[in-house]
């Protein structure tokens, strides 16, 4: 092992010396409650608004629109939930998602539909894009909610959200999207691209864990997540967790201000450590080749099981996630591979390396041989694999 190298940037990542720095007061000398009024509280409070400030103009909105929350799934749930609960005093019930989504979508989906609601679950083509027109042909008299996510958190795939959101406006239909992915990878601008309600996460972006956003546009009623104190223009109760916002603030003002040095920093290394993998027998990527997050890399290797792959990879010093839900303790592969028309077989036998700004030549060596000779020791002693190689089963 040369070094342990962290390749899991998807899941979270760690908290950046500018982010931290910008934290330490406000959990040391800075401690005041945002909501007093003597000068301790007020500048917790101005300090609130500065990073709400920073995150409106990350993407595009105004400093109003931009609700703090505890991370991406609260986000999501309270965007759903919102538009739900207002939109059926309208006799409106329906609403369209796809079934790549993430689990915060999903879920409070499936929620709803007990409670009454209608949701179409769009399919997506092989690499995990959904078609616009399916959006426009599933549109009804009672829709009231289109939720597409902007990337995907497993394959990467950056979805036609802009095209999407339009379609949405022309039916007046609101549009949400889970861009926790997204943000800092890709250009987000809310206003030229329709976009009703957004998520975002902190710890994506090299702020803590514990603090998220959802942007919700001017004119769309928010109802109140938790009621109490009037914090968060009174719709989400409970004293403000400064510091995570105020690192969040600039987390965010540094991932958009670097994204276009990032990416194209990522994007040739992403694509050579593809390749190299695509090397290995009975392989396959997972995702848009083209239309997919710099850092992100999903392949399938047909003939061994996801979780012995990463305790390997991880014996070997690479930290990476898989396909199969080893952490949930479900045996069941990612809801995502199989969407993409994926047998069980592969699906489990998937890998997802996210990679960070801070990779090295050497990193990219190391990952490469690592996940070769993962590959290579686990089907050596692989039943299934042994079964592939002798009646050549084709996936």
């Amino acid at each position: 092992m040369d070094r342990y190298i962290y390749a899991d940037n998807a899941a979270t990542t760690k908290v950046s010396e500018e982010v931290f720095n910008a934290m330490v007061p406000f959990l040391k000398e800075e401690y005041g409650n945002p909501s007093s009024i003597y000068k301790l509280g007020r500048q917790s409070a101005q300090s609130i608004l500065d990073a709400r400030v920073k995150v409106a103009e990350a993407i595009n909105a105004f400093p109003d629109e931009i609700y703090f929350t505890s991370g991406g799934s609260e986000a999501d749930n309270w965007a759903i939930k919102t538009v739900a609960k207002e939109q059926k005093t309208k006799n409106k019930n329906h609403i369209i998602t796809c079934n790549i989504e993430h689990h915060a979508v999903l879920h409070t989906l499936n929620q709803l539909e007990k409670d009454g609601f209608d949701v179409t679950y769009l399919a997506v083509d092989k690499n995990g894009l959904v078609n616009p027109q399916d959006v426009a042909d599933a549109i009804t008299e009672k829709t009231m909610l289109v939720t597409i996510m902007t990337a995907n958190n497993e394959i990467g795939t950056i979805q036609p959200i802009e095209e999407i959101a339009n379609i949405c406006k022309a039916n007046k239909v609101y549009f949400h999207t889970d861009a926790v992915q997204a943000i800092g990878s890709i250009d987000i601008d809310v206003k030229a691209q329709n976009i009703d309600l957004l998520s975002i996460s902190g710890h994506k972006i090299h702020a803590p864990k514990g603090v998220g956003v959802l942007f919700c546009r001017r004119g769309v009623k928010l109802t109140n997540l938790l009621d109490g104190g009037g914090q968060e223009n009174g719709k989400r109760a409970g004293t403000e967790n400064t510091a995570s916002i105020v690192g969040l603030g600039v987390a965010i003002q540094t991932a958009v201000a670097t994204r276009k040095k990032r990416v194209e920093f990522l994007t040739p290394i992403r694509d050579a450590i593809i390749k190299e993998l695509l090397t290995i027998p009975y392989t396959r990527l997972n995702g848009d080749p083209v239309k997919r997050l710099a850092n992100n890399i999903n392949i399938s290797i047909v003939g061994i099981e996801g979780e012995s792959l990463l305790l390997t990879l991880d014996a070997l010093g690479i930290a990476a996630s898989s396909g199969s839900a080893c952490t949930s303790g479900s045996l069941d592969p990612s809801h995502v591979l199989l969407a993409l028309g994926l047998k069980h077989e592969v699906a489990h036998g998937s890998l997802r390396l996210s990679i960070g700004d801070d990779i090295t030549p050497a990193d990219v060596e190391q990952i490469i041989t690592s996940v070769k000779t993962a590959s290579e020791k686990l089907r050596s002693f692989s039943p299934l694999w042994e079964r592939i190689i002798k009646e050549n089963i084709v996936f």
